[in-house]
């Protein structure tokens, strides 16, 4: 057979509704054409649904999942209070779970989280992880094993994450210092919680050593409360364009920006333009959420993510970046076809963008990370928000199992 797996009667998004076929060899979309000839391996009749690019989720705190009633109701309340007065307290209650961390059950409720992924078409997460004095390596380990686990189903990247902070928790640099040697992909951070502007300076400065010494990317949780004073999104965005690490950034929340005089707001998305910083919002997680439609104008590669499952923070999600773009569509008043096909960028090629993954479109040539959706259409999409027909990862046919 000339191609290993062979979708038939598909549209695309730039399709303009006319079906054509997408073939697939060596990990690849080989082909995408009307009526192609040549047999497959492998051969899906999408019978007029969408084909698209498979999903992103660019922000999920993976070590966390599922462990909303071992800490208790008390962080939950905090953090979602109207204003997010009580993020920083929310943090302080929800530390408490990591004093009974262990790889051994984390790493279950990992195994059940990524089996969501893979249902739902969800082929790359930014997995964040606490790595400090509470936390130590428990969690790290046990997304390095899953990492192994579900290589071929889902890429995760591991993020080192001080989340306690590092001027607040002495000591915690050290241990994002050992997760990395272990093997995490990416230095986090969250600067905002700092007590001074001294120490949110310090804490970006260090950790960004870090990722210098390393090599890595950056990914950090900037100013994420109700406080329009907090200025750690501009911390980053110098020090960013400072190390010549441009495109290697990504922020996630920055939920102040809500707030900002529209003076300040210009200047921040104009830095991160110049950075090349991407952004991730999550706003079925908190009240507030950074400005996702005027940063989609200006060209900034933002993103929306799960965020969390079922822990201090936030009590659903299933790992299904359509249900992320549904609900956001609700949050945002998103609700026209063009914001509808904003919202799947937002989920797809631009999430990609925004965690620095090459060559995503849905284009002959580049790895072949694909669904077939159970919808015509991308506001169709959004609005049943059900589980792919087919799932490819990597030129595979990964589709879970239907009941």
């Amino acid at each position: 057979m000339t191609y290993d797996i062979l979708i038939r009667n598909a549209v695309t998004r730039t399709s303009s509704g006319k079906r054509v076929d997408v073939a697939i060899a060596g990990g690849r979309i080989a082909r995408i054409a009307p009526d192609i000839k040549e047999g497959a391996a492998e051969v899906f009749d999408a019978a007029g649904s969408l084909v698209s690019e498979s999903f992103v989720n660019g922000h999920l705190h993976l070590d966390k999942v599922y462990t909303l009633e071992k800490v208790g109701m008390a962080a939950l309340s905090s953090y979602t209070s109207g204003s997010m007065g009580g993020a920083m307290t929310a943090i302080e209650q929800a530390s408490k779970v990591k004093e009974g961390y262990d790889e051994k059950w984390i790493i279950q409720n990992v195994r059940k989280a990524l089996d969501l992924a893979v249902k739902f078409g969800n082929t790359h997460i930014r997995a964040f992880t606490d790595v400090d004095t509470k936390a130590k390596l428990e969690g790290v380990k046990a997304l390095i094993k899953a990492r192994e686990e579900y290589k071929d189903r889902v890429t995760v990247q591991i993020v080192a994450f001080p989340q306690d902070g590092i001027a607040r928790d002495p000591g915690a640099e050290g241990w994002v210092r050992k997760a990395l040697e272990l093997g995490a992909d990416v230095v986090g951070g969250i600067p905002w919680i700092e007590y001074t502007e001294e120490d949110m300076q310090d804490h970006v400065d260090r950790m960004f050593a870090l990722a210098v010494e390393f090599g890595k990317d950056v990914s950090m949780l900037l100013d994420d409360a109700g406080d329009a004073g907090l200025r750690t999104v501009e911390m980053l965005a110098k020090k960013t364009i400072k190390e010549g690490w441009e495109g290697r950034v990504t922020v996630q929340h920055a939920r102040a920006m809500s707030l900002y005089p529209e003076p300040y707001y210009r200047k921040i998305e104009h830095l991160l333009k110049v950075a090349r910083i991407g952004l991730v919002s999550d706003p079925q997680t908190g009240p507030l959420y950074a400005r996702v439609k005027d940063l989609y104008a200006a060209g900034v590669s933002v993103a929306l993510g799960q965020d969390d499952i079922a822990d201090a923070y936030y009590p659903f999600g299933r790992n299904n970046m359509l249900e992320i773009a549904f609900l956001a569509a609700h949050l945002m008043w998103m609700t026209t076809f063009d914001d509808m096909k904003i919202l799947y960028d937002l989920v797809t090629t631009n999430a990609a963008k925004a965690l620095g993954i090459a060559d995503f479109a849905l284009a002959e040539g580049n790895p072949a990370n694909l669904v077939v959706v159970d919808a015509a259409s991308e506001w169709e999409a959004i609005w049943n928000h059900e589980a792919p027909k087919l799932v490819v990862k990597a030129g595979r046919n990964i589709t879970a199992k239907r009941a």
